[in-house]
């Protein structure tokens, strides 16, 4: 059982009224310790290598929504924790899968199922889902606590693609060509941290080559709720459009959907992949709190739980003015 890190005051944390009245705003209540437990095994003959599973949830409280998170390319079950023991520690059961493309699997260059790592991880997720009664009963005091009717899935990167796939997103798949309907009606919410935007043309040779998965994603049917976050200097390798490419899940979706913009935070949005990632190239604390109380005021939003955090977000960072980030909604 473990508690959560308090959030550092670090060099850079923007001082005056309008951080202090989101802080204010946004604070939940005193973190509650977790129990997280890993790994938690579930055969998978089809996927050839067992699926890993942590899951992380209080230690006190009832009806806990659920939130599926899908991690970056190479990352496991272990990245993200400024995030997900944030939420677990303020009411959310966390549930985490390590996908095939993560470094501890290692899947040699040649492995035939390289090409589909996209489809393995969305049945990854599905089968999460399906296996929550065993997830529940395999962490001790979880058992009846869950919410099955109120589920959201989030994800960073490559991660951001397979959570939005539960949410509507068509890719075509490179080796078939069919574009299926892939969703999920058991998820009703997602949050999508700097991920993919449409393909085509704008991707660069690297991306169009080495991950074909890119190359055709229609977003006109992504129609259930979802905050975007993305940084207004995350410019990837994989396109020549620059950072806005990353703002198409907003632009290109239809219905319900919001689009945090954080000010000079680049692909790991200030350290969100672990609290000592090396990966960070934008090591931000200020930035990660806002990314971590603005995401759980939305999935609190977004799954009719209480919606006074998420609209104090979207009053005070309405604007444009606040020093971390701007968030607009439509």
């Amino acid at each position: 059982m473990t508690t959560p890190e308090p959030e550092p005051e670090a060099a850079g944390t923007p001082a005056g009224h309008d951080h202090d009245t989101l802080v204010a705003a946004l604070a939940p209540p005193p973190a509650t310790p977790i129990v997280s437990v890993k790994p938690i095994v579930l055969p998978s003959a089809s996927r050839g290598t067992n699926l890993h599973v942590r899951v992380s949830a209080p230690v006190t409280g009832r009806d806990l929504p659920v939130i599926l998170f899908a991690h970056g390319f190479g990352s496991n079950l272990d990245g993200y924790a400024p995030l997900t023991d944030h939420w677990a520690a303020h009411g959310c059961a966390v549930v985490q899968a390590t996908h095939l493309d993560s470094r501890r699997v290692g899947l040699a260059a040649d492995d035939p199922r390289r090409p589909r790592m996209w489809r393995h991880r969305v049945e990854d997720l599905k089968r999460l889902l399906d296996e929550l009664d065993a997830l529940e009963a395999a962490v001790p005091g979880l058992a009846g606590r869950l919410d099955r009717g109120r589920v959201a899935v989030a994800g960073h990167s490559f991660g951001g693609q397979t959570a939005a796939i539960l949410l509507g997103l068509r890719v075509t798949d490179p080796q078939t060509g069919v574009a299926e309907d892939l969703s999920d009606p058991r998820v009703t919410a997602g949050v999508l941290l700097a991920t993919a935007g449409a393909g085509g043309d704008h991707l660069t040779p690297f991306a169009h080559a080495q991950l074909p998965w890119l190359r055709e994603q229609d977003f006109s049917r992504l129609t259930a709720p979802a905050l975007v976050v993305a940084g207004d200097e995350d410019d990837l390798p994989l396109t020549t459009r620059g950072p806005e490419w990353t703002t198409d899940p907003y632009t290109l979706s239809p219905g319900d959907k919001s689009l945090l913009t954080l000010f000079g935070a680049q692909h790991f949005l200030g350290g969100i992949s672990g609290y000592d990632a090396a990966e960070t190239t934008d090591e931000n604390p200020a930035r990660v709190a806002l990314v971590r109380h603005v995401t759980l005021a939305y999935v609190r939003h977004a799954l009719g739980i209480d919606s006074t955090a998420w609209n104090a977000a979207r009053t005070v960072l309405a604007d444009g003015r606040h020093p971390l980030g701007r968030l607009i909604s439509k």
